[in-house]
């Protein structure tokens, strides 16, 4: 599993908080408009936008795929608890889950379960052979349990503005 060092806390003002939502609501804005929606010149959007990036405030910009689209009309969450004689092959799935391509998310916990994976797969059959290869065939998998997903949200930009 990769570690996560603690980040310190990144000092924002209004004009990054306002920049950050924007980007959060829209990433493909361009500059010249993001600058005029915080009221700053390009130039000075250009160079706040690199430095969010630099400090790690903005990490990535990505493309949010309809997988309905692409056939995968059928999402489950598959919770997954590892023996407890098992619990140095921890990182190890970790990674092997990550490869896999109908792995949409992959959560580790704390608590009763060890990971919670987000699937994105054809039809019942193929989540199906997803957790029989992946997961039951694993000698260091004790449980898993897996919930169908009937209407999957994402959270928009109010909830964000709401902690910045």
């Amino acid at each position: 599993m990769p570690k996560f060092s603690e980040p310190s806390r990144v000092v924002l003002d209004d004009i990054d908080r306002q920049i950050i939502a924007l980007l959060h609501e829209n990433a493909r804005i361009p500059n010249v408009d993001l600058a005029r929606e915080v009221g700053v010149s390009p130039s000075t959007c250009l160079a706040r936008v690199r430095s969010l990036r630099e400090r790690g405030v903005i990490t990535r910009y990505t493309a949010e795929i309809n997988p309905a689209a692409l056939g995968f009309t059928l999402q489950a969450l598959v919770s997954v608890r590892i023996r407890p004689g098992a619990r140095h092959l921890m990182e190890q799935i970790s990674d092997d889950l990550r490869r896999e391509p109908e792995v949409a998310q992959l959560f580790f916990l704390g608590g009763s379960e060890d990971f919670l994976i987000h699937v994105r797969v054809r039809d019942s059959e193929h989540v199906r052979q997803f957790v029989l290869k992946n997961l039951s065939a694993n000698p260091a998998v004790a449980l898993t349990e897996t919930n169908l997903v009937f209407e999957h949200h994402t959270a928009d930009s109010a909830g964000l503005r709401a902690v910045l």
